[in-house]
């Protein structure tokens, strides 16, 4: 079952965090805002800079993946992470930067690493 946001790498390395889980994540940095580059305007689906995603969480209150995400960050191949909203039907339709496509390629790749 898929979490209520999906943290994923360009290489397919995920974190899914549940509705509990990434409701506090998103309270206790601000909704991720310090370390996004891009993101969907109408939906949670977003880019992260690792260090600045690393960093974010350093200065947060503790959470109980922070370890797991911070992993995630330090062991991505890119400065990216991507941020997937699972729950959230959305064609991502006032996303038109460019950093918008690379975040459709590494979920695009990831789907097919699954199969």
């Amino acid at each position: 079952m898929a979490g209520a946001l999906r943290f994923l790498d360009e290489d397919g390395e995920e974190v899914d965090l549940d509705a509990s889980e990434a409701a506090t994540l998103l309270a206790i940095t601000g909704g991720l805002e310090a370390a996004t580059v891009s993101a969907c305007a109408e939906c949670g689906s977003r880019v992260l800079a690792t260090v600045a995603f690393v960093d974010l969480l350093d200065r947060a209150q503790p959470h109980p993946r922070s370890g797991d995400l911070i992993d995630l960050a330090d062991d991505a191949p890119t400065l990216h992470l991507y941020v997937i909203d699972p729950f959230t039907m959305c064609d991502h339709p006032r996303w038109r930067d460019p950093l918008s496509d690379e975040w459709l390629e590494a979920l695009e790749e990831a789907e097919r690493a699954k199969h």
